[in-house]
């Protein structure tokens, strides 16, 4: 393959990655004129000759250094395929990153990259609350390889993270991992205050690497690598494939830092396959239209919910006058709130069901950054593997229900949002407090 970067410019001028996402990484001359990369489905690929085969599997298996402008070639769908190679030249267009992988789905992203840059006896600090799925793996797997998981609550200031990592035995920090906006509450975490913290701890023999899952904002939205983290990651299930019809996960950073998240992920098996990469080809063409239609809505509606008489609270990120902190971050770190919406409903569980069971447009189902809007009950569903107890301390409540808004009309949004309110009545705390 020719190098992408040569079709990355006109005239000298740097092209935008929204326009890229139609042809950077291919050209249509290598598939008879096809405008569009086939799908190369293909489990092997054939040597030209023996001596092929044997530069291929030194630089696979790193016997040698590559010679400069030398590319490992195509041996087994495994380790590489052209439909994956194009994606990941395009993955890495929005976030500025020299290097992407793609994953079989996000949480096999971030297992294999976790596995790849831990070992037994380092410790992870870790914010919370993360993603259900995130956190056992923090929490439960990681124990079983002597890896220690130890979370760092929304509230905490720099100086209690800083104290936080201090307790930590000297040598034994290896990494810092960050949800951000954190699901399902939209808290935000300090990247700089991270990458600070990290390089502070870190040395050239044991580096801390600050690794940030980036799904909910990602990649037009904020840009992790720009604040200092060391690795991207995202449930390409999400906004990057955007159409509630794949699976698939992807993780970004240095070359050096990649070549040993490739490496575990050949061994693990982890890999994307070439049909999945294709579809995430095709969504990563209308990626910014998606995202930016849903954020725009996403804003209308979380303003509307944040006048309702059932709604106690809203969790959006323009909605941040009462936190000072959080505001600042947002306007460092994101380039817009996004589309997803957090609220607490008055009453309790049993209010959140049923407004829940009561929508008609809006689907009730799990995940987010699909076309179509989504509604979720996070403590009993997404978030149920985590303790009571440590939910109310995250901020996660049984009144709170969660909401992707997709790309639909706002205003019919809203018209099943009010008779999904409607559907609840007005408890009686309420009716109390409007008499008075």
């Amino acid at each position: 393959m020719t190098n992408p970067h040569d079709h990355a410019h006109i005239g000298g001028q740097q092209l935008r990655p929204e326009s890229l996402m139609m042809s950077y990484g291919y050209t249509p001359a290598w598939s008879e004129g096809a405008i569009k990369p086939p799908i190369f489905q293909t489990s092997t690929f054939v040597f030209k000759n023996a001596e092929e085969g044997k530069a291929f599997f030194e630089l696979a298996y790193g016997l040698r250094q590559a010679n400069p402008d030398e590319e490992m070639g195509l041996i087994y769908s495994r380790l590489n395929n052209p439909s994956l190679e194009i994606l990941e030249h395009r993955l890495t267009l929005w976030d500025g990153a020299e290097e992407a992988a793609s994953f079989a789905s996000g949480m096999a992203a971030i297992s294999t990259t976790l596995l790849a840059l831990l070992q037994p006896g380092d410790v992870v600090l870790h914010s919370e609350p993360v993603y259900g799925g995130s956190d056992f793996f923090l929490k439960n797997v990681l124990r079983k390889f002597g890896i220690e998981a130890q979370g760092f609550l929304p509230t905490a200031t720099p100086e209690q993270l800083e104290a936080q990592a201090a307790a930590i035995a000297p040598g034994r920090l290896a990494m810092i991992f960050v949800e951000t906006p954190a699901n399902p509450t939209n808290h935000l975490v300090d990247l700089e205050a991270c990458a600070a913290l990290a390089r502070q701890y870190g040395s050239a023999d044991k580096p801390v690497r600050l690794v940030v899952d980036n799904t909910f904002l990602g990649p037009v939205f904020q840009h992790p690598l720009k604040h200092g983290a060391d690795v991207v990651l995202y449930s390409a299930t999400k906004f990057l494939g955007g159409h509630s019809d794949l699976i698939a996960g992807a993780a970004l950073a240095s070359k050096p830092l990649m070549k040993e998240i490739k490496a575990m992920r050949t061994f693990m098996g982890t890999m994307c396959d070439p049909n999945t990469g294709w579809m995430l080809m095709r969504s990563l063409e209308t990626l910014k239209l998606r995202m930016e239609r849903a954020a725009t809505s996403a804003q209308v509606i979380a303003d509307w919910l944040r006048q309702h008489p059932l709604v106690a609270r809203t969790y959006y990120l323009t909605h941040l006058e009462h936190c000072p902190v959080q505001q600042d971050i947002y306007q460092r770190h994101c380039l817009s709130p996004g589309s997803m919406i957090s609220f607490d409903i008055k009453g309790g569980e049993a209010e959140a069901f049923r407004f829940l069971n009561a929508l008609k447009l809006i689907k009730l189902a799990v995940s987010l950054g699909g076309t179509e809007s989504l509604a979720e009950h996070p403590a009993t569903m997404t978030h149920s593997d985590i303790t009571p107890a440590d939910q109310l301390e995250m901020g996660i409540t049984s009144q709170m229900i969660r909401l992707s808004i997709g790309v639909e009309d706002p205003q019919d949004l809203m018209l099943d949002l009010s008779q999904a309110f409607e559907a609840v009545g007005m408890p009686k705390e309420v009716r109390v407090a409007e008499l008075a």
